[in-house]
């Protein structure tokens, strides 16, 4: 698997490189300090792995990942233990390592690598050909959700919680990986936190929406967009 390592610092790089090197299945086959340069790189050649940092100057590891169509599957590096509900939003990254990244945490993130070739049904969320339900691992059960009875999908760390109009489900996973297996048109991402049934806003005030009887925050970025979903007099 060729990959290739994007920070600023070079020691960071060096460490990374090391433990590549001590893997048979990764191969570095460059480096560079700066985003933008990588992105250059990107655009005439092909790799099937990226570590990068989050926090470089001008430029940085989320600007790199959103600026780029198809990016590849994505490790971060960063000294910061807070990010990591807002990176796993994006799809391509597939772990979160913090500095100073050991062998022990390095290798743990190479299995966690291989298992994306994996079947199906050993993914957490696993959609069926229909739009009414979805399964969900809990407890490692597979339990049937109705799609219409879902108000609110909370992120909560590496976990979310769906709740329906009868039962909480608590499911190791992300909210984008959630967000593709259901209908566009009836559920929208109004926070990064949060996704709401639109069929179930009782009202919207300021830049909140109130679904049951939970206010739900609505950032400043998403707010016009769900007001054209609405059906408004």
């Amino acid at each position: 698997m060729n990959c290739i390592i994007i920070d600023d610092d070079a020691t960071s790089r060096l460490i990374i490189d090391k433990l590549c090197a001590k893997s048979e299945h990764i191969n570095v086959v460059n480096e560079f300090s700066s985003a933008i340069e990588a992105i250059k790189y990107l655009n005439t050649t092909s790799v099937d792995l990226v570590y990068l940092d989050i926090h470089m100057p001008t430029f940085s590891g989320f600007d790199f990942i959103e600026t780029l169509k198809n990016p590849p599957k994505i490790i971060l590096t960063t000294s910061d233990k807070n990010l990591a509900l807002e990176a796993f939003e994006y799809k391509s990254v597939v772990d979160y390592l913090v500095k100073p990244v050991t062998k022990e945490r390095f290798d743990k993130s190479l299995s966690r690598l291989k298992s994306l070739s994996t079947p199906l049904k050993d993914e957490k969320i696993t959609k069926i050909a229909t739009s009414e339900f979805i399964y969900v691992n809990v407890d490692r059960r597979l339990v049937k959700v109705n799609i219409p009875d879902i108000y609110l999908i909370e992120a909560k760390g590496d976990y979310i919680n769906i709740k329906t109009q009868g039962k909480n489900y608590i499911v190791h996973s992300t909210l984008k990986k959630i967000e593709d297996k259901l209908p566009k048109e009836t559920f929208f991402k109004v926070h990064r936190s949060y996704i709401i049934n639109i069929s179930e806003i009782i009202d919207i005030e300021d830049n909140s929406v109130l679904i049951q009887k939970e206010v739900v925050p609505v950032s400043r970025s998403n707010k016009s967009e769900l007001m054209k979903m609405l059906n408004l007099l």
